[in-house]
């Protein structure tokens, strides 16, 4: 499906079907449209911060199909029929979130902005450690990760904090991994 825009340029449109939190949603977007600007802009869920645009900040990281990716960095029609998890679909004000609830227990944020982001990366962290994956710290390739400050700071270092609220973050982070069976 194509348009033309105001200055007689083609425009390539296609139909795309997501679940996002929950939910069916059927868009038409620009081929050029990212992930983000698809949250943001075609489904106004806008708790997904666009921080950098260049995958270098991680405010915009939301969990699609289970892992944890850079919104500004993927196209929309790459996922299609994929399940697309948001902060806004992690919890409620009446019923947080365990990993929302440890950020406000330990003081894990200060202005907020990258609060979403960095929620959405932590529970999937704590995903990637209870599934076994390895990261670049993990000391051995056989046995499963540990839920150390060491793995957990690696994990979430693509995920910047301006205000530098990190020691609160791991806190969270660790409150939320000590509850879970190891």
């Amino acid at each position: 499906m194509s348009n033309h825009d105001n200055d007689g340029n083609e425009i390539h449109q296609s139909h795309l079907k997501l679940k996002v939190n929950g939910q069916i949603r059927q868009l038409v977007v620009d081929t050029r449209t990212t992930l983000l600007d698809a949250l943001r802009e075609n489904l106004q869920l806008t708790g997904t911060k666009k921080g950098c645009d260049h995958g270098q900040c991680g405010a915009c990281t939301v969990i699609v199909d289970g892992r944890r990716i850079n919104a500004c960095l993927t196209l929309a029609i790459m996922h299609q029929d994929a399940d697309v998890t948001t902060i806004e679909g992690l919890g409620t004000p009446d019923n947080l979130h365990p990993m929302q609830a440890a950020f406000i227990r330990h003081d894990g944020y200060q202005c907020g902005y990258c609060t979403p982001g960095q929620i959405c990366s932590s529970v999937a962290v704590l995903q990637e450690i209870e599934a076994g994956i390895p990261s670049h710290v993990t000391p051995d390739l056989v046995s499963p990760p540990g839920r150390t400050a060491e793995e957990i700071r690696e994990r979430m270092s693509g995920n910047i904090c301006r205000c530098g609220a990190y020691s609160n973050i791991l806190a969270a982070i660790e409150d939320v991994a000590g509850g879970q069976k190891p």
